[in-house]
């Protein structure tokens, strides 16, 4: 399960900016997760709940938004219906992936002292 050394490595990451930020915890973090990335969401925040446990995230909210798949011409750069095939419909290209095959660290929320 790949999703629980993604999960790790994201651990590790936001433990680091707590401490050089001197934050006392994170409230949220965002993470947005293509739907041909390979990694499914609800696995990584189930291995997310279980890793957090002895960290500084015991806390912390996670918040994962999917991201639909979506196909362009490389050619004439019109989006293409993947339904229909992945060949352009205006002038016969081959379409590529521009989104929906990512994994994405957006955001963190920190928890700061008050002074």
């Amino acid at each position: 399960m790949h999703e629980y050394s993604l999960i790790l490595s994201l651990i590790e990451r936001v433990e680091q900016e707590i401490r050089s930020h001197h934050a006392s915890a994170a409230r949220r973090i965002t993470i947005s997760v293509g739907e041909l990335s390979g990694v499914e969401a609800d696995l990584l925040s189930y291995a997310f709940e279980i890793a957090r446990e002895d960290t500084l995230l015991r806390t912390t909210e996670l918040q994962v938004n999917s991201v639909a798949a979506r196909w362009q011409c490389a050619g004439c750069a019109r989006d293409v219906d993947s339904q229909k095939g992945l060949v352009c419909d205006n002038c016969g290209n081959p379409a590529h992936l521009v989104g929906g095959g990512e994994i994405i660290f957006e955001s963190v929320e920190l928890e700061l002292p008050s002074d």
